[in-house]
């Protein structure tokens, strides 16, 4: 992957689990260095680019896919584009991995319970009372990635510290960054 070309981090895991707080620290960063980049955000697209579709299986696959077309548009445009969804099935990361070339998928790995405490909007308290149906981790299914490119543990660590690896990964991976 190529500075030219771009990149595309996807941020992958439970709703709570730090995707999107992570990803709007490596935000900072790249601002910080003038590379160019742009978030696009599970919940902000919901709202935006997919307001036609719910959380049934097909709906989620067509908001994916909806999502992979614009980062590839713009990492095409050598644009580092950062993508906090949940993207809660596997055949959807394989997916990204064969339709976005300069893909890679970090795991935002973090116990369901955890997530529970830090739902600050109360999602899982409705999702588990049994008033939101098909909610990744209590009513719909989430497949842990297989073989991701990094796993932050953020029951383990700070979100500075895991913004780090982000960092470091895409160094790794050919974007130049100071």
């Amino acid at each position: 992957m190529s500075q030219k070309n771009g990149a595309v981090v996807w941020f992958v895991g439970l709703s709570g689990s730090g995707k999107s707080t992570i990803g709007r620290i490596v935000e900072r960063r790249l601002q910080q260095n003038g590379i160019p980049h742009a978030v696009l955000d599970g919940d902000e697209l919901r709202q935006t680019l997919s307001p036609d579709l719910g959380f049934s299986y097909e709906d989620r696959i067509q908001h994916i896919r909806r999502t992979m077309l614009v980062a590839r548009l713009l990492s095409r445009n050598g644009i580092v584009v950062l993508a906090p969804l949940i993207t809660p099935y596997r055949e959807m990361r394989e997916e990204c991995r064969r339709m976005l070339p300069a893909y890679v998928e970090v795991y935002v790995k973090c116990p369901l319970e955890h997530c529970i405490v830090r739902d600050v909007k109360g999602l899982y308290a409705k999702a588990i009372a049994g008033r939101i149906s098909q909610f990744t981790g209590i009513s719909d299914r989430f497949d842990e990635p297989d073989n991701p490119s990094l796993v932050v543990e953020t029951d383990k660590e700070t979100p500075e510290i895991s913004a780090d690896k982000v960092i470091r990964l895409l160094r790794e991976s050919g974007v130049r960054l100071p």
